[in-house]
């Protein structure tokens, strides 16, 4: 009886999970809709004194995303002021979502990414996560790691879909 043989584990395949190089820290969402007045205007004396009164410390190493959940049309500089007293505390301020935060936390993994370690070879992105891992980051690291491995797949290593071969 012949030996099983684990080709996958032989090959020279490479496995990318994007969920290891989650940015780990808290999230945190500042909704300033109760900081309006009725929860739709912004009055600047009433809004600079809650942004005086809040306790920023409580953002400490986090990721915030700033946002205004009512239809209120809030100026640019009342997000800019916001900023300005976490900037101390937060380790990044983004306009938006939940998936906007992660979107711009993983927009700096992939700019930051070494790609030598995939220079000619097969790479696997892989494609389940237990983690919110945005999907702009499968094409973000899909177009950096195109520009110098073999080929790149997506999925896993049993069923993957192929998306690019160098010719």
């Amino acid at each position: 009886m012949s030996e099983i043989v684990n080709r996958v584990a032989q090959s020279k395949l490479v496995t990318f999970d994007l969920e290891e190089y989650y940015p780990e820290g808290p999230r945190m969402i500042l909704d300033i809709k109760d900081w309006l007045y009725e929860g739709l205007i912004l009055k600047e004396k009433e809004f600079r004194a809650h942004a005086e009164a809040h306790d920023w410390s409580a953002y400490k190493d986090a990721f915030v995303a700033l946002q205004c959940s009512s239809d209120a049309i809030v100026p640019g500089w009342a997000f800019m002021l916001i900023t300005s007293r976490l900037q101390p505390y937060a380790k990044q301020v983004v306009l938006g979502d939940q998936e906007a935060l992660e979107t711009a936390l993983y927009q700096k993994v992939i700019e930051d990414l070494e790609t030598e370690q995939f220079r000619d070879k097969p790479v696997i992105i892989k494609g389940c996560t237990n983690k919110p891992v945005p999907k702009n980051a499968y094409l973000w690291a899909t177009a950096k790691i195109q520009q110098v491995a073999k080929s790149v797949m997506y999925g896993e290593a049993c069923s993957s879909v192929p998306l690019f071969k160098r010719k």
